[in-house]
């Protein structure tokens, strides 16, 4: 386009009489998110690009426990899949019982008067008979640093599809404090053993970062593949094993009438007793084999993990979980007698229940056979189909601990994303959808508080704050359920009901994990499938809320009479630029909400607008349903005098 001598004289003639006046405006707070634009493994939409790929890892475990040692010895194969473009000469495998040792970087690093993630220091695997085999060349080389140990083959794994084992003997002995994740709980029939990050799992090699190695210091969970497994788990014979996955030998292990209610439960919408509290521990009823071992036998397919638990004591009770489909899954629940009770463990099989349905039918269905929760010396931790959940939890706190639990199967068990590094995107958006379960389940028997904005603001103001962007490992204890759990959910709380709208939210944040379900999204991605999904580009608030540090601030400084109406002053003192939803109240006690994009910011902190109206208006309410942590609320409300 061609610009005349004159128009450009009269523009630099406009310029100088503006030039004392500059003022900058607000791009900065709306550029794009500091992440990738996109390639051919991860589109700019946020979904998996045509050339995405990842590995895979399938298992096949034969485990003892030893309820005498408090051992688990095993041996197990991992068959390995390449599907990334290179060729692979070695793999790291996480060997996270390292965890329980004296000089474990998790021991060094944990303050002298501890934190939740105390363990064991007498622990630690023991691996032997190390096998890794590539295209037929075998190779025993591996070496052990903290909790990665990293495997080498002779002859590299193929690209694009190469396979190769690895096959190896391990032992550990069972922490009793397993850093709130695993252990042993002491009851008065025996001990209920929690047994998870029991056997070297191979770590995720990304086209991201290549191999994730970082090690388990405590905060930080985990990053691992999925494929299929195939595990045994020999016991003594008075033991009951309850698993990620499915029993496929349960005619073996279980007495006729057992067996019996166990398919009983699986067509029943109400909790059937498998082993009721009269014959729990009482061998003589309970068990068909009356000395020895017995081994129970579980599969599980396209998983990242499996857990499992073991008591001779347990109460086992379950019922039949509908699913959209059509297809049918079992809620489980094993726990003791302490833990029993109308108003405590005995109604963790409807939690359960109800919990699965809901976030099935909500957002994505639930995959898996079976939804196990148990009552454990863990106050709460998940694992795919499996949750150890506080034997002493009883109403609203079993009810909270088991839906966020069992709520985790979404993220990461099917969203499968790195907890090491972005705790916000399993913890956050769990806690989101359990805020929304709560409400659901029985008539909001326990109304969910964790998420309501207003509630956070303290915290918010805190010099000592941190970025929901913080490592988990990097955070402050006293910050973590802020900054992975509280904050990640206020946000997208505030997305669904205050900026988006249900609409527009749940169909972007349903093809999210639709799209990335049983893969390894990154921030990036979420944050440009949620931009592509709702057709609106949020990096004002992926970069306000989830990346820096600052608050939200809106307020009113002037409310004016005009011939058309009234003209409001709306201010944004704060550092992240929001729409402004407010409430209208006239003088006749009529009302009506109405919003401002957040385009109103784009030049400036200030912004008239006219509401043309005939009444007289008695006041004005930003944010009438208190979703945004306003963190100044003095200003946020107008009234005439």
């Amino acid at each position: 386009m061609k610009t005349s001598k004159i128009a450009l004289l009269a523009c630099f003639s406009s310029m100088a009489v503006f030039s004392q006046e500059f003022e900058p405006n607000n791009q900065q707070k709306f550029d794009d998110a500091l992440y990738s634009r996109g390639n051919t493994y991860r589109a700019a939409s946020g979904v998996p690009g045509p050339q995405y790929w990842q590995n895979s890892a399938s298992y096949v475990i034969e485990a003892e426990l030893d309820d005498v040692a408090n051992t688990v010895k095993g041996k197990m194969t991992m068959t390995y899949i390449n599907n990334s473009p290179q060729e692979l000469d070695y793999i790291w495998m996480y060997v996270e019982q390292n965890r329980f040792t004296e000089d474990s970087r998790g021991t060094l690093t944990t303050p002298i008067k501890g934190n939740r993630y105390n363990g064991d220091t007498d622990g630690g695997f023991k691996i032997t008979s190390l096998s890794a085999k590539s295209k037929g060349q075998e190779s025993s080389r591996f070496l052990i640093d903290d909790t990665r140990m990293q495997v080498y083959f002779n002859t590299p794994i193929k690209a694009n599809g190469g396979k190769a084992t690895v096959s190896l003997h391990f032992e550990f002995k069972i922490p009793e404090a397993g850093m709130d994740r695993m252990g042993r709980l002491t009851t008065e029939g025996g001990t209920t053993y929690s047994i998870a990050q029991w056997y070297p799992r191979v770590a995720v090699y990304d086209d991201v970062n290549g191999w994730n190695v970082e090690p388990y210091l405590g905060a930080g969970e985990f990053y691992v593949e999925y494929g299929d497994f195939d595990y045994k788990v020999t016991v003594p014979y008075n033991h009951v094993v309850v698993g990620s996955g499915a029993l496929v030998n349960a005619k073996e292990v279980l007495t006729k009438d057992e067996y019996n209610r166990y398919v009983q439960a699986q067509n029943s919408d109400k909790t059937v007793y498998i082993i009721s509290p009269e014959e729990a521990g009482n061998t003589a009823i309970t068990r068909p084999v009356k000395n020895g071992k017995v081994t129970w036998h579980f599969k599980m397919k396209n998983t990242r993990d499996v857990a499992f638990a073991s008591a001779k004591n347990f109460i086992w009770d379950a019922a039949r979980i509908n699913l959209p489909s059509g297809k049918k899954a079992l809620a489980q629940s094993a726990y003791t007698k302490e833990a029993d009770g109308k108003e405590a463990w005995g109604r963790s099989t409807e939690y359960a229940k109800a919990s699965i349905e809901h976030y099935s039918n909500t957002w994505f269905e639930y995959p898996y056979p079976a939804a196990v929760n148990v009552a454990s010396n863990v106050s709460g931790m998940e694992y795919p189909g499996l949750a150890f959940c506080g034997a002493t939890s009883a109403g609203a706190e079993l009810w909270d601990v088991t839906d966020h639990e069992l709520g985790h199967n979404w993220f990461p068990m099917i969203v499968g994303t790195n907890e090491r590094r972005y705790a916000w995107m399993d913890e956050g958006f769990n806690t989101f959808i359990n805020y929304y379960s709560s409400t659901a389940f029985n008539n909001n028997e326990y109304p969910s508080l964790t998420a309501r904005s207003r509630m956070h603001t303290p915290w918010l103001k805190s010099r000592y704050r941190e970025s929901i962007a913080t490592y988990p490992d990097i955070a402050r204890s006293v910050n973590l359920g802020y900054t992975a759990y509280y904050k990640p959910a206020t946000g997208m709380i505030m997305l669904r009901e205050y900026i988006l709208g249900h609409d527009r939210f749940d169909f972007a944040f349903r093809s999210y994990i639709k799209n990335w379900a049983f893969k390894h999204p990154q921030p990036s991605d979420f944050f440009n499938a949620m931009n592509n999904g709702a057709g609106d580009n949020l990096n004002w608030f992926w970069k306000g809320w989830f990346l820096a540090n600052g608050n939200i601030d809106l307020g009113i400084s002037e409310v004016s009479e005009d011939k058309a109406g009234y003209i409001v002053t709306f201010t944004n003192k704060g550092d992240i630029p929001m729409p402004v939803v407010y409430k209208v109240t006239y003088a006749d006690n009529t009302s009506e909400t109405l919003k401002l994009p957040v385009e109103i910011w784009y030049r400036g902190n200030e912004w008239r607008h006219l509401i043309k109206t005939s009444k007289k208006i008695k006041s004005i309410d930003i944010d009438p349903g208190r979703f945004i942590p306003d963190v100044n609320l003095s200003d946020n409300i107008w009234e005439k005098e």
